[in-house]
């Protein structure tokens, strides 16, 4: 109504009110009457802004690659901003009447571009499809001394490079070749495993050898201490059969020296008794016989006597015809038998 308007902006919307080129009010999150025709108002957001971008970039060998990410802002300093860019409103829509604020992430992402450009121009492709994060670091550290940022009373909150591929044609190409070199690691980690296993199995025949030359050797030390045990068996056994043969032996000399003294013994026994009968003959010399038969009768039994009897009847018996003997004599010395 005659021209006064009522507004109220939100808290994150730095607002300035200007009237005949001043600044009246200024603020955040202000609400206030003004009056339209002779006022003009600006209002800068102060949220932060998420701001996309693709680049197409070549390499210093010549590959093209497509870089992808994501920067997010905000505008820390409204005055320095509004000094630069146009963020006046509507009085009636409460829009801005200018492109600037669409402009101002485009102004950015041309600095980006602008960074990423000297940066991946100096790496070959195998070093950009693995420098993101050489990336934000190079674009964190220029973006914070550049003069239009820093002009425009910009903050930078975050840089991400959310991908980096080579073109459809050159990323065939890398595959192959990282799917050889992939596949001529595993032929090597075969062959190690392999030339392990082999090395294994010849330790283990190494072992095994070792084992049966240690039992080999244990057995011949076995076998000599037993044929030494052996021999010095055999040594004491022959020790005790020559001592046992001198000791037959020394009991052989005995014997042999006891038979010598018994055959001594015999013959002066004998001798003594040719002696002593050579003695007796000669004193029975000139006696007549049937003397010395009748002394010799002398002391013998009854049997005997007769049996001598007979004995002289068997030396006369051509001079006898006949002789009878009694069955009680017979009978008799049959008895005494």
């Amino acid at each position: 109504m005659f021209g006064i308007k009522f507004v109220k902006f939100e808290p994150n919307l730095y607002v300035m009110l200007f009237k005949n080129g001043k600044v009246k009010r200024e603020g955040t999150g202000l609400s206030f009457h003004y009056f339209a025709p002779t006022s003009s108002l600006v209002a800068i957001p102060l949220t932060s802004t998420d701001v996309p971008f693709i680049f197409s970039e070549t390499t210093i060998d010549f590959q093209a690659i497509t870089i992808q990410g994501q920067i997010t802002f905000r505008i820390s300093d409204p005055q320095k901003i509004s000094k630069l860019l146009n963020f006046t409103l509507n009085c009636d829509t409460l829009k801005h009447i200018s492109d600037d604020p669409e402009k101002l992430n485009q102004r950015i992402i041309n600095v980006i571009k602008v960074i990423i450009h000297s940066q991946v121009t100096a790496l070959s492709l195998k070093d950009a499809l693995r420098s993101s994060d050489s990336i934000v670091e190079k674009i964190l550290s220029t973006i914070s001394k550049d003069k239009e940022i820093t002009s425009l009373g910009i903050e930078i909150l975050g840089i991400s490079i959310l991908a980096i591929k080579p073109n459809p044609e050159t990323a065939k190409a890398l595959e192959a070749q990282t799917r050889e070199e992939i596949l001529k690691e595993s032929d090597e980690a075969i062959f190690l495993r392999r030339n392990a296993a082999v090395e294994q199995e010849r330790t283990i025949k190494e072992n095994e050898l070792n084992t049966e030359i240690a039992i080999e050797n244990k057995n011949k030390e076995i076998m000599e201490t037993k044929m030494e045990s052996e021999k010095s068996v055999q040594i004491k056994q022959q020790e005790i059969n020559e001592s046992d043969m001198l000791f037959q032996i020394q009991i052989e000399e005995k014997n042999k020296q006891l038979v010598k003294l018994k055959m001594e013994n015999a013959k002066l026994e004998s001798d003594s008794k040719a002696y002593a009968v050579s003695s007796l003959m000669k004193s029975f010399e000139g006696v007549n016989p049937s003397i010395l038969q009748s002394l010799a009768t002398v002391g013998l039994e009854s049997n005997q006597i007769i049996a001598m009897a007979f004995q002289g009847l068997a030396e006369k018996a051509e001079k006898i015809g006949q002789l009878n003997v009694s069955p009680d004599l017979l009978s008799e010395l049959i008895s005494k038998k």
